[in-house]
């Protein structure tokens, strides 16, 4: 079976420490909790890849923009499976950011 999504390096390495800032800053259930959502809205992406956003003003790539609580889920809609290449906080040098990962 072919999976719907896959998770870039870079992409997984963002939600594990995603994962680990807020189990040090809040708790372990919180954690859980917002990546569960993080995972469930890719599902939902890789099944729906139109939905988000192209911010142009932060790159000319070919990547769309999904919110998830404070979070972007960055990702290639044209590919199969799903391309997630980051998953972002959104107080972030986003563009600085993306220059070093598109």
């Amino acid at each position: 079976m072919t999976p719907r999504y896959v998770l870039a390096p870079e992409a997984a390495l963002d939600t594990f420490e995603i994962w680990l800032y807020i189990r040090d800053q809040s708790s372990l259930e919180v954690a859980e909790k917002i990546e569960s959502a993080i995972f469930e809205k890719i599902d939902f992406l890789a099944a729906n890849p139109g939905i988000g956003h192209f911010r142009e003003d932060l790159t000319r790539e070919r990547v769309r923009f999904f919110s998830v609580y404070s979070y972007l889920i960055v990702y290639r809609p044209d590919t199969r499976p799903l391309q997630i290449v980051c998953v972002l906080h959104g107080r972030r040098d986003l563009e600085k950011l993306l220059e070093t990962r598109l």
